[in-house]
């Protein structure tokens, strides 16, 4: 049932004598998940007319593990499946005079899918006592990868990371990206298309526990992927604490900041003569902010 498609979409006017209400729309949709779009198909004429729809279906490449497309009407009764052998592409119903008839389009990306595949759907629908009165409307779905917190022992987010990394140059691992930030504590961020084989995948590594049910949305974590400066929040005359280096332990008063190197400069409390200490940013904790 796979098929080239032209290009169309509904007119937005509606002046035929049917018509579907609203616009084509593109989604974009992890692998092995749904989209759908609620539509609806009206003629202006008052007296019950049959209509017959054709569904079109086109993906890309086309030797892409097949999306599963559905139609449904008001009452969830399925018009059309390219999954059932009862399907054909073209079938029949009526519309009620002039209310419109509520539709439901669905597409599940497969869980084969690759980054990237596209599917696009396009109905077609005309009244079989005129034929030649015809709307068409075209819907499109991307399949895109999925991003997911995994659990991790504390202090060991590196070395889980490190694991799947080496998993992952297997070819079946489909796990494309690891992200393991140092300010996130307990947790590796993990990017695959196919989440049950991104399971899989870090299955039996140590200190690895499970991951967090539900996917991330990328605004969540783009404070990751840009990372603020090492001296962000840090300002002259905070109170720190050294948690690294020679002095880790000791309290100290912040006298300078080089945001350019992301450097500052302490004075330690307990020191016998006071001596400027240069420190990284990420050396130093903020115990008091300066008032």
């Amino acid at each position: 049932m796979t098929q080239d498609l032209q290009s169309a979409t509904s007119p937005e006017d509606g002046s035929g004598m049917i018509s579907f209400v609203g616009r084509g729309e593109e989604s974009k949709v992890p692998a092995s998940s749904s989209t759908s779009w609620n539509i609806q198909l009206k003629s202006k004429d008052s007296a019950k007319k049959k209509v017959r729809m054709k569904v079109g279906i086109a993906q890309n490449p086309a030797d892409a593990a097949e999306w599963s497309i559905r139609l449904y009407d008001a009452t969830d009764s399925s018009l059309f499946d390219n999954h059932s052998s009862r399907s054909t592409e073209e079938f029949e119903f009526f519309l009620e005079g002039p209310r419109p008839k509520d539709l439901r389009l669905e597409a599940h990306a497969p869980i084969g899918s690759s980054y990237k595949d596209r599917v696009t759907v396009e109905l077609s629908a005309c009244l079989v006592e005129t034929p030649t009165e015809c709307d068409v409307i075209q819907f499109s779905a991307e399949a895109r990868q999925s991003i997911m917190a995994l659990k991790t022992s504390i202090g060991h987010e590196r070395d889980v990371a490190d694991s799947i990394a080496g998993r992952a140059k297997g070819a079946q691992s489909d796990i494309s990206a690891i992200l393991s930030p140092v300010t996130l504590r307990g947790y590796v961020l993990v990017e695959g298309m196919n989440t049950e084989r991104m399971r899989e995948t870090v299955k039996g590594i140590r200190r690895a526990r499970s991951f967090v049910d539900g996917e991330m949305q990328l605004e969540e974590i783009d404070h990751y992927l840009a990372p603020k400066p090492l001296v962000s929040g840090i300002a002259e005359g905070d109170v720190v604490e050294l948690v690294a280096g020679p002095f880790k332990g000791e309290k100290a008063r912040v006298q300078h900041i080089d945001e350019t190197k992301e450097e500052i400069t302490v004075e330690l409390f307990e020191a016998m003569v006071p001596i400027p200490v240069t420190v990284r940013g990420d050396h130093v904790r903020v115990l008091e902010k300066d008032r």
